[in-house]
C-alpha cells in the first residue's frame, strides 16, 4: 500500500469517527426567554367605552408588540385601601411592572412601591415618584383646546355643557383649554360645568347632560369615563364631544369629534426600557406630537371651513409654535393671569385650580 493511500485512509477514518461522536453529542437547546409579567389596575370596567377601555387597549397593544410580555388586569378597583391590596397582591405574585391608572391610586401605589424595590411601578396622572415609581400622562389639554374650537364654531345657542368628574388640576386644566378654544372663535359662548364627583357613574352623568339640555345647551362635552352624556345629547338631537376614545360609535349622529388617548405608545416605551435595563422613574407628560393624545376624525356634520381652521391650529401645536395657554388669559373674575407674549408655565398648568373667563 502506498504512503499516499495510507494517509488518505487515516484521514477518512478520522472524519468518520468525529462524525459519530458529533452525532452522539447532546443537542444544544435554546431556553425560551422568561416573560415579564405586567399588571394593570383600572378604576372602572375594562370595557367602559372610555378611560379604562383606552388603557386596556394599550395593554393589548403592548402584548401584540412585545412577545416577551405577559399581562393581567383588575377592573372596578375602588381608590384608596382596596387599591393598595390589589397592587400588593400583584407584587406578591411576582409581577415585575405594575401600572395603576387612576389619580386616586397614587398613594396606595407609593405605599406598595416602598416595600418592593425590585418592582417597577407606574402611576397615571399623579405627581409622586420614588426610585422605583414613575408617573405618566399626556398633554390632553392640546386636543381639548382643538375640540373647543369645533364647539365654538358649531354652537348656535352659545350654551355648552361640560360634564366633569372631580375638580383636580387635570380636569380644571382640560376645561380651561376647552373654553379657551371655544372663546377664541366665539367670544359670546359660555361653558357651564356640572361635577359628578365620580369617574364612572353613567346614570348621574346622563342626568347632568339632561340638565344642560333642559337649560338650552346644544353641545355636551364629556370629561368622564364613558359615553353616557353623549348618548343623552344624541337622544335630544344635539351635538357632543367625546373623551378618552373615539366615541362616534356610541352616538354617531351627535359626536363632532373626540379627544383620545393612545396609552400603548407609552406602555411599549416603558417595557422596552425595563427589558433592556435602562428604565428610570420619570414624570412623563407627553406632547400631542408623540401620539399619546389625538383628536379623533370629525363627524360628517362638521363643515370643511371648521376642519380647516382646527387642522391649522393642530399643525401649529404639533410643530411646537403654538400653545393653548399663550397669553393674554383672564380668569372668571376678569383678572389677567397670563400676560400677552407669555405662556402659562408647565408647573402652573400641572397645579392649576382657577377657571378662565367663559366658564
Amino acid at each position: 500500500m502506498s504512503k499516499k493511500l495510507r494517509v488518505l485512509i487515516v484521514l477518512l477514518l478520522a472524519v468518520f469517527v468525529s462524525s459519530i461522536f458529533a452525532g452522539c453529542a447532546p443537542k444544544q437547546t435554546t431556553q425560551p426567554e422568561e416573560k415579564i409579567k405586567v399588571a394593570f389596575i383600572y378604576v372602572g370596567p375594562h370595557n367602559d367605552g372610555g378611560w379604562s377601555q383606552a388603557h386596556d387597549e394599550g395593554r393589548l397593544y403592548l402584548e401584540q408588540q412585545l412577545p416577551y410580555v405577559e399581562t393581567a388586569y383588575s377592573e372596578n378597583v375602588p381608590e384608596g385601601a382596596p387599591c393598595e391590596k390589589v397592587v400588593r397582591d400583584y407584587a406578591n405574585q411576582g409581577y415585575k411592572v405594575i401600572f395603576t391608572t387612576s389619580f386616586g391610586f397614587m398613594d396606595p401605589t407609593l405605599n406598595v412601591a416602598k416595600d418592593y424595590p425590585d418592582v417597577v411601578f407606574e402611576h397615571c396622572s399623579g405627581y409622586k415618584t420614588a426610585p422605583n415609581m414613575g408617573t405618566y400622562f399626556g398633554r390632553m389639554y392640546q386636543p381639548d383646546y382643538l375640540s373647543g374650537l369645533v364647539a365654538g364654531k358649531m354652537t348656535k345657542s352659545n350654551y355648552i355643557g361640560f360634564v366633569a368628574p372631580f375638580s383636580t388640576p387635570e380636569v380644571v386644566r382640560e376645561i380651561d383649554a376647552f373654553t379657551i378654544g371655544v372663546r377664541e372663535v366665539n367670544p359670546k359662548a359660555e361653558v357651564h360645568v356640572i361635577w359628578t364627583n365620580s369617574w364612572f357613574d353613567p346614570a348621574l352623568e346622563a342626568s347632568a347632560a339632561d340638565t344642560f339640555l333642559a337649560n338650552g345647551a346644544d353641545i355636551i362635552a364629556s370629561g368622564v369615563d364613558d359615553p353616557a352624556p353623549l348618548e343623552e345629547a344624541e337622544k335630544a338631537g344635539k351635538y357632543s364631544l367625546g373623551y378618552d376614545r373615539d366615541m362616534a360609535s356610541a352616538a354617531p349622529t351627535s359626536v363632532l369629534t373626540s379627544r383620545i388617548w393612545h396609552w400603548g405608545i407609552y406602555y411599549k416605551q416603558v417595557l422596552e426600557a425595563v427589558h433592556d435595563g435602562t428604565w428610570k422613574p420619570e414624570e412623563y407628560w407627553g406632547q400631542m406630537s408623540t401620539g399619546i393624545t389625538e383628536l379623533a376624525p370629525y363627524g360628517p356634520m362638521v363643515p370643511q371651513d371648521v376642519r380647516t381652521l382646527v387642522d391649522q391650529r393642530k399643525l401649529e401645536i404639533l410643530n411646537g409654535v403654538y400653545d393653548p395657554f399663550n397669553g393674554p388669559i383672564y380668569d372668571q373674575s376678569g383678572n389677567l393671569k397670563v400676560k400677552q407674549g407669555e405662556q402659562l408655565s408647565d408647573a402652573d398648568k400641572l397645579t392649576i385650580q382657577w377657571f378662565v373667563k367663559g366658564v
